[in-house]
């Protein structure tokens, strides 16, 4: 009974090692793989959408990390390397999209949405406050009501 368990733990823990990937191949070069992670995190993930470049783990994300590495190999900077995930991918590829007109209602989106908001929700409050307030009386009502109130005196 003891062999058998043994055998059995052994198996299991072996099996471990046997199925483990080797690690994701980084940079020789320590300064050409920070320069990477640097470009890679202006960068936004294609599969993910809301992940950088650099902290995803597609399959499209580690080849494009791949190419990145190749084009700082040939010497190219890292505007021409932007400019060309730009031309390649889109604007959308870029975590800071330039200001340009194609752009302007992504940068300025959000803050037509805050103002629409503010201005419904002030024209609801102020239709709220004018439905609750209390109605002009006349004259004749006014005397009618302190004549009223005069009489539940005690």
């Amino acid at each position: 009974m003891k062999l058998s368990s043994l055998l059995v733990w052994c198996v299991l823990i072996f099996s471990g090692a046997a199925m483990a990937k080797e690690a994701a191949p980084m940079a020789a070069d320590l300064e050409v793989e920070k320069r990477m992670v640097a470009i890679s995190e202006e960068l936004r993930c294609l599969v993910c959408q809301n992940e950088s470049l650099s902290g995803s783990h597609a399959e499209l994300a580690q080849d494009l990390r791949r190419e990145i590495r190749k084009m700082i190999a040939e010497g190219k900077t890292d505007k021409e390397i932007l400019d060309f995930m730009v031309d390649r991918y889109g604007d959308f590829v870029r975590y800071r999209p330039p200001m340009k007109p194609t752009t302007w209602l992504l940068w300025g989106g959000p803050f037509l949405f805050l103002a629409g908001g503010l201005a419904a929700l002030i024209a609801f409050l102020r239709r709220r406050a004018k439905d609750n307030a209390a109605p002009l009386l006349s004259d004749e009502e006014r005397r009618r009501a302190a004549t009223l109130l005069d009489q539940t005196k005690p």
